[in-house]
């Protein structure tokens, strides 16, 4: 078994601790199949926690569970004891330990390298039992004190353990997302909602959404393997590189951000492969004629939308979209006192967690500053865009933002690969931290530029 392994692993270019990753990953899909035939409620969190935990354990060792089961216990403690805190004590309880086991592991060069650890896995459960613990604080709250999100999503009563493990663990999205709310599994395993039996019929057929997010996994992994070799990471710190001029030094950081997407365009669409053939991605019916199923509850990521992006405002919206989500639902919008506007103190602190969530290297952090201050000046040029009522300028203005967003968006995004501070500032330096000074430029002359402010529209209430 292992030379087959071995022999498997070469074939494709990967470690054996990788390809087994990939081999458990993928058997999400079948094990999600398998939770459409469980009777009952309680037959499918059981479900959900067992063969979370196993494929856990055939993935990364027995090790791994231990590792989920602390973060785990902590927030159901901290929920049955103190309800009134259990938020803020889940919060940073469960980021610490997450943050221990980054600087214990190190997972980001053992990634680099070509090896694997439960770390990802752990950083989803993270927000889940944080989520969790906040949603449950948020069921001694009044109401009309409370946002839409906190609303829809706050628990009235204490789930039990075997739910609350069911919801951690479920196979759908326990190794890399998506991230979603326990409120949503509790009435997806019990069958209630959107999932409780209609006069319209019987429950939408999954099974084409599923191949569609399959034949999308197939061609990003193909074309990641085959980009891959040709834009190497380590050509970075090679004296060659040195020596191109600034225009082939800006258009391989380019390629190398290009490139690396791809290979989270595919894990993402095998995860929403995963949980939408579980009947869990659906997510309501359109408003047409007649009306059709909706599977975007899964959808971690828009490609098109992410190449494309018209402004760096919109990137949350469809890059790590159920990331993005809990950040603003538990980070961002949390942070807005009553009656004041978020400003750029919320923006900051919300890429900040978002760093520290993926891990300590300074390449993370670096890339998440990075965001902050790309967002804030694709903001001016947005502002901008909206005064202007000179047709030919507010094109101008469009296409600015687009050509600014990809700059920044590659240049910013070196960091988050090779994560070192050396290789880090030696790249950005290379192209004379051109995707630094960009934004802070923009920034400062939005505080001399100001446009009067147009009528409010849709499109500007979503910036």
């Amino acid at each position: 078994m292992d030379f087959d392994m071995e022999s498997m692993a070469l074939a494709i270019g990967v470690s054996v601790p990788v390809l087994r990753f990939l081999l458990c990953f993928v058997a999400t899909i079948p094990v999600s199949f398998l939770v459409r035939f469980m009777p009952g409620a309680f037959t499918r969190h059981v479900y959900s926690a067992f063969t979370g935990a196993s494929l856990s354990y055939l993935s990364f060792g027995f090790s791994s569970n231990l590792h989920f089961l602390v973060p785990m216990l902590l927030g159901y403690a901290a929920m049955l004891l103190h309800r009134r805190r259990c938020g803020v004590i889940t919060f940073f309880l469960g980021f610490g330990y997450l943050i221990g086991c980054h600087v214990y592991y190190m997972s980001g060069d053992a990634w680099k390298e070509g090896g694997i650890d439960a770390t990802g896995a752990l950083m989803v459960l993270t927000l889940k039992v944080i989520s969790c613990a906040m949603n449950y604080n948020d069921g001694l709250l009044k109401e009309d004190g409370l946002r839409e999100a906190q609303k829809k999503n706050r628990l009235l009563k204490l789930p039990s353990l075997i739910e609350y493990c069911g919801y951690c663990l479920c196979c759908g999205s326990h190794f890399a997302g998506p991230v979603y709310e326990i409120k949503d599994y509790l009435e997806w395993t019990e069958r209630k909602g959107i999932w409780a039996k209609s006069e319209k019929g019987p429950p939408p057929s999954p099974y084409g959404a599923t191949i569609r997010a399959l034949i999308q996994a197939a061609f990003c992994m193909g074309l990641y393997v085959y980009l891959v070799p040709h834009f190497p990471l380590t050509t970075f710190t090679d004296p060659v590189y040195q020596e191109w001029g600034f225009w082939k030094r800006l258009g391989y950081q380019y390629m190398c951000g290009f490139t690396a997407r791809w290979k989270y365009y595919f894990i993402w669409s095998i995860s929403e492969a995963a949980v939408i053939i579980s009947g869990l991605g659906f997510s309501g019916w359109t408003e047409s004629s007649p009306p059709k199923p909706k599977w975007d509850r899964a959808m971690n990521v828009d490609i098109l939308g992410v190449e494309l992006a018209k402004s760096a405002v919109t990137l949350p919206l469809v890059w790590n979209i159920q990331v993005s989500t809990w950040l603003r639902y538990y980070v961002y919008e949390r942070l807005i006192q009553n009656g004041k506007k978020p400003g750029f103190f919320q923006l900051l602190a919300t890429q900040t967690v978002s760093a520290v969530w993926h891990g300590l290297y300074p390449g993370y952090i670096i890339f998440f500053v990075q965001s902050a201050l790309m967002i804030a000046g694709s903001r001016v040029l947005y502002r901008w865009q909206q005064a202007t009522s000179n047709a030919l300028f507010k094109k101008m203005l469009v296409f600015i933002n687009f050509a600014y967003t990809l700059l920044v968006l590659n240049y910013s995004c070196v960091g988050f690969m090779v994560l070192s501070l050396h290789e880090t500032l030696a790249s950005y330096g290379s192209v004379y931290y051109i995707g630094t000074i960009l934004p802070i430029v923009l920034v400062l002359l939005g505080y001399i530029i100001k446009p009067a402010k147009p009528a409010r529209s849709k499109a500007r209430k979503e910036q």
